[in-house]
């Protein structure tokens, strides 16, 4: 959390900060609000988006999660499930492909709207090794995580 920003990050307080870490140390930071606001996310002036948790990619076994956003990817991992996020679904990039094409299954845990159903039918067509995790309308992997913990998300998957 942001309580003391340093100059000219003001807008920042008050806010999660969620770090993009890499082998190569920090490559990004992405703040999300707490409180209910018109901007759930800010990120630096001028930074580009990455995926966000790559490091599980050297750790997962033969199957790894996708999702969109940094809290439900960390919701995946508390579960279990390695998993890398997409900052937004509009954010996904043709490399992130490769990064993913060794793994047996990839499961898209796809948001229950409109855009998370159209993000997991794209990357389908893009990875053959893709199994869709549809959630249930109007939610995403935390809230269903929040209404029914961990098992609520690991049985979607059959663990």
């Amino acid at each position: 959390m942001v309580d003391e920003p340093l100059p000219g990050h003001e807008t920042y307080k008050g806010r999660l900060v969620i770090p993009y870490i890499t082998k190569t140390g920090v490559v990004d930071i992405r703040f999300r609000a707490i409180q209910e606001s018109d901007v759930k996310y800010l990120g630096l002036p001028g930074a580009k988006t990455h995926l966000y948790n790559v490091l599980a990619t050297f750790s997962a076994g033969d199957f790894i999660g996708v999702c969109e956003g940094e809290i439900d990817t960390v919701t995946l991992n508390k579960c279990g499930i390695p998993a890398v996020g997409v900052p937004g679904v509009n954010n996904w990039k043709k490399h992130y492909t490769r990064i993913l094409q060794d793994f047996e299954t990839v499961y898209v845990f796809a948001d229950g709207d409109q855009p998370g159903v159209d993000f997991a039918k794209n990357l389908a067509r893009e990875l053959a090794t893709v199994t869709v995790i549809q959630m249930p309308d109007g939610e995403d992997v935390n809230s269903v995580y929040c209404k029914g913990g961990p098992n609520a998300i690991r049985q979607r998957i059959g663990l």
